[in-house]
């Protein structure tokens, strides 16, 4: 039986079918504004219409009571907000002006989405027979599924920006981490309760699967406080759409703002830090923050900001049991242009990196450049111990271009993580090795798990190695042979039709 990926949400056709509608019309970027907003508008119908049905059923009158679904985290859609209403007039000149009234309702009925919903349906340059159509479509997509909560806004911005990549050649910019990647920083952090924090949440993507994984070990949420920031205005208005569909209370602050220059949580010391920040930003302003408080182990290059983030989440750390899990492009692991090297052998020194995950390759929609996962602890379980992870052969193609972890194989990495921490785990060749720090020193403070994991031992097959030998050069000898006879039929071919070479 087929291994069971994390890769698909089920509706991406029907999504990329609203794009080519709206393709030509509109720009990228307010494509993903309208296209986000219905996603949300229609989710919070649907889950509404699921409860009205139920409550109907029930006969006990409380169809109308809004606390009988806010009781339940699900929305009390006003009649005009709903999904139905919408769709009976999808071809209606006024549907722009009748989804903007559907915004402001839904924000007036919840503080907490003050100016976060899109309420742009009603411009000008927005064709309503589009519209109407995009409508159609949506009208058509189930997005709520009963108790199962799916991260939706999050996956659906990712393949909308993946689409887009591939069909306009723009890169996505801000874009969400797929879903095995979070799994696999949560079953590993384990955050059951605390304080959360992601210094660049996108979509909140992280804190939703917190949220999930607490469910699924029969936790409750509540025992987590979730705090994050986000530059991108669009995508922290994003984000917030997504917690309010979790009904999870987050501080994201009261605006996006940038995280270097403005720390919107400057006295928080987090329990679990979780991120995957911009890789190898350049020109993040280092010169303006030469002497902030956050570079204990040195002012990080402007050119590459991977240490100033680094360095920012250990700053953020509960002193006591703080805990890291952050996304890093490779280069991260070995890097020593202009003092790099010399921040990672502090912050080995100084005992904190727990393990190093090398992670395949093409599993992200919109970056190709190889990545790892670091996990930094304060007072780690082994001390000075590191556990490198060699994941790179893992997962499976999901299609051409991406690759994605099956659950068993983020249970192997977060068991093989949780044996190390126990004191238990040995060393396989070629997958894990438990390393002391100063054999880390002797490799420079390379932290590439590649060197010390080794390369898988290979299965003697029985063959000596000089009848090894011997049938590969006489295959070989067979394979120049057969070559020859092609080039000279290559070339009669061409004689025949007049060329020469």
């Amino acid at each position: 039986m087929a291994k069971k990926t994390n890769a698909k949400i089920g509706f991406e056709k029907e999504l990329w079918n609203a794009a080519d509608a709206l393709r030509g019309h509109i720009s990228a970027s307010d494509y993903r504004k309208i296209v986000i907003g219905l996603i949300f508008l229609k989710y919070v119908s649907d889950a509404f219409d699921e409860k009205y049905t139920d409550l109907v059923a029930e006969g006990s009158g409380f169809e109308n009571d809004p606390d009988a679904y806010t009781e339940e985290n699900i929305f009390f859609v006003p009649e005009k907000a709903r999904w139905h209403f919408i769709a009976s007039h999808a071809h209606s000149s006024q549907i722009g002006t009748i989804l903007d009234e559907a915004m402001r309702e839904i924000e007036d009925d919840n503080p907490s989405l003050d100016n976060v919903l899109p309420q742009i349906y009603a411009s000008p340059d927005l064709d309503k027979r589009v519209l109407g159509e995009v409508v159609d479509i949506f009208t058509n997509i189930n997005m709520f599924e009963g108790a199962e909560e799916k991260d939706l806004l999050g996956r659906a911005y990712e393949y909308c920006i993946e689409q887009f990549a591939a069909h306009e050649g723009k890169r996505g910019g801000e874009f969400y981490t797929p879903t095995s990647i979070v799994k696999t920083i949560v079953e590993i952090l384990k955050p059951f309760r605390g304080r959360v924090y992601d210094p660049a949440c996108g979509s909140g993507g992280m804190f939703a699967q917190s949220a999930k994984f607490v469910k699924s070990h029969s936790g409750n949420i509540s025992n987590l406080s979730i705090f994050g920031q986000e530059s991108n205005a669009d995508t922290w208005k994003m984000a917030k759409m997504n917690m309010a569909i979790r009904g999870i209370d987050a501080d994201f602050g009261e605006h996006q703002d940038n995280t270097f220059y403005n720390d919107l949580h400057p006295t928080l010391k987090a329990n679990y830090i979780m991120a995957n920040p911009p890789f190898n930003i350049s020109g993040w302003g280092a010169d303006k923050l030469k002497d902030d408080i956050r570079w204990k182990y040195g002012t990080p290059p402007d050119g590459n900001a991977n240490y100033a983030w680094i360095q920012h989440m250990i700053h953020h750390m509960d002193p006591s049991n703080g805990k890291i899990g952050l996304v890093l492009a490779n280069g991260s692991l070995s890097s020593t242009t202009k003092g790099e090297g010399d921040i990672r052998q502090k912050i080995i020194e100084d005992d904190l990196i727990e393990g190093i995950v090398a992670l395949p390759s093409n599993l992200f929609y919109s970056v190709t450049i190889p990545a790892c996962l670091w996990f930094i602890s304060k007072n780690k379980k082994q001390k000075g111990k590191t556990v490198f992870i060699d994941a790179r052969n893992m997962g499976e193609m999901v299609d051409r271009k991406h690759r994605d972890f099956s659950d068993e194989d983020i249970k192997k990495i977060a068991d093989t993580f949780e044996a190390f921490q126990k004191g238990e785990l040995e060393d396989i060749k070629g997958f894990c090795a438990v390393v002391e720090t100063a054999d880390i020193a002797k490799q420079d403070y390379i932290l590439t798990p590649g060197r010390y994991v080794g390369i898988e031992e290979q299965e003697d097959d029985g063959e000596s190695f000089e009848e090894k030998m011997d049938r590969l050069t006489s295959e070989l000898s067979e394979l120049f042979t057969k070559s020859h006879e092609l080039e000279g039929e290559i070339r009669e071919r061409l004689e025949a039709i007049g060329f020469e070479i």
